[in-house]
């Protein structure tokens, strides 16, 4: 980690957070000297980093959370992780959508963020099992002064189903709704993926409606900041096979680059060139 005085709150405990991961544990002093803040301010990011269930502090440090496989943390708790990464994901993957085509979203914070940036493409069909996806295109949508609505507005299906701590409609209503349909891309966010159990969730009625998702789609584009490399959920629901693109952020080791240029066909680094190159969109 550089020394910065002047990094932001946000982007100093992202940086805690990769060390506390990368190396299994960190100490204050070390911070401190690494970061060149003060002790006070160390210890107020790890206050609230801990508040956020993703360290534990233990005595003049901290260390990672070993979290269950079954564990679904809610999306608030998941909206404050790794926010520029997100952003800047987003910001790449909305250039793989093209004006005129069917598109689905899953749900995650990392899709939530990228409905933002595609409010501008005209012309979209959208299905989602988002409610928090659909909103945002809902309240894009709605009339602006002298009752014209905002371009490049887009058609919005919202499946049914059971509501998860993620904001996902999941389950036997959602799956019918999605094994009617097909979509020219499906932008898919992540709980884990791994090399050895592909993409993964913790919740078992959400893997069989990503499932579904998957199989409704012409193209895969997983859209994941780089914590999620290596993690693995209760239940994988594709093999990374069947993905076309890993949209992802600056972040990811360089060992995991490799790893997955060997295995996709399509790997791109959110603020640079693609490390690959990325089929172009289909129009």
């Amino acid at each position: 980690m550089s020394e910065n005085q002047n990094l932001l709150a946000e982007q100093r405990r992202a940086l805690i957070l990769d060390e506390v991961r990368r190396r299994g544990g960190v100490r204050v002093n070390e911070l401190t000297r690494r970061l060149n803040v003060s002790d006070m301010t160390i210890r107020r990011d790890l206050d609230a980093l801990a508040r956020q269930g993703v360290i534990e502090k233990v005595h003049g440090g901290a260390v990672p959370v070993v979290e269950a496989s079954a564990h679904e943390p809610g999306f608030e708790a998941k909206s404050a992780l790794e926010l520029t990464a997100k952003e800047e994901i987003a910001r790449s993957a909305a250039a793989l959508a093209v004006p005129g085509s069917a598109i689905a979203l899953s749900g995650g914070t990392t899709t939530f963020a990228l409905a933002r940036h595609l409010l501008d493409v005209p012309d979209l069909t959208v299905v989602t099992n988002s409610v928090r996806v659909a909103d945002v295109f809902h309240d894009a949508q709605r009339p602006a002064a002298g009752g014209a609505t905002r371009p490049g507005a887009a058609t919005v299906v919202l499946t049914g189903g059971v509501r998860t701590p993620s904001d996902s409609l999941v389950g036997p209503v959602a799956d019918r709704a999605i094994d009617s349909l097909h979509f020219d891309v499906l932008f898919l966010g992540v709980h884990g993926i791994s090399a050895e159990a592909g993409l993964s969730t913790p919740n078992l009625a959400e893997a069989e409606t990503n499932r579904r998702l998957v199989r409704a789609a012409r193209r895969v584009v997983v859209v994941a900041d780089h914590t999620k490399w290596g993690t693995v959920g209760l239940s994988s629901f594709a093999e990374l096979a069947e993905v076309d693109t890993f949209v992802t952020d600056a972040g990811l080791a360089p060992g995991a680059r490799e790893e997955i240029e060997e295995r996709l066909p399509g790997l791109l680094v959110a603020g640079g060139a693609p490390s690959r190159a990325v089929p172009a969109p289909e129009g």
